[in-house]
C-alpha cells in the first residue's frame, strides 16, 4: 500500500474535535535506487507526509511536480539529465509555492551556495540522518513557522 493511498473510516460518534495536520506531500528526486527506495519507505512510515512521486532523473523533476503537486521536493544534487540546481530552478520557475530541499553526498561550499541561490531553502549531506532530513521536511513545508 503507497503512503498517500491510506483510507480511515470511523461509525463512532464523535464527543471530541482533534485537530490533524495534513500530510505533507513529498516528491522525490533521487538518482540512487536503493537510496531512494529506503528513503521512500521510512518517510512512507511518518504519519505526517507521504512520497507522491519518486523519479531517477532531474529532467523529470518539473514534470511530476506538475503532475503531484507535492508540498516539498527532496532533490538529489547530483542528477543525470538536469543537476540539482537546474531542476530545482525548473521547478521553482514553475511552481514557486514548492519547497525543495536538495541532499547531497559531496556538494562542496560553491555547489551549496548555487542550490541556495536557485531557491532550495535547505541543503543537507545525506549521511546527516533519517530525522535531520524530516525535520528539513517538516520546516520547509511550514516556512512561516520555521
Amino acid at each position: 500500500m503507497k503512503a498517500g493511498s491510506r483510507t480511515t473510516r470511523c461509525s463512532c460518534r464523535l464527543n471530541r474535535v482533534f485537530v490533524v495536520s495534513e500530510m505533507i506531500r513529498v516528491a522525490l528526486v533521487e538518482d540512487n535506487d536503493v537510496f531512494r527506495e529506503a528513503l521512500e519507505l521510512l518517510l512512507g512510515l511518518r504519519p505526517d507526509m507521504g512520497v507522491v512521486a519518486s523519479v531517477a532523473d532531474g529532467a523529470d523533476a518539473a514534470r511530476v511536480v506538475a503532475e503531484v503537486r507535492p508540498d516539498v521536493v527532496l532533490m538529489d544534487y547530483r542528477l543525470p539529465g538536469l543537476d540539482g540546481v537546474q531542476a530545482t530552478r525548473a521547478v521553482l520557475d514553475a511552481y514557486p509555492d514548492t519547497a525543495v530541499v536538495c541532499l547531497t553526498a559531496s556538494a562542496n561550499p560553491r555547489e551549496r551556495e548555487a542550490l541556495v541561490e536557485a531557491g532550495a531553502v535547505d541543503c543537507l549531506q545525506k549521511d546527516e540522518g533519517l530525522d535531520a532530513i524530516v525535520e528539513a521536511i517538516r520546516r520547509a513545508s511550514r516556512p512561516a513557522l520555521a
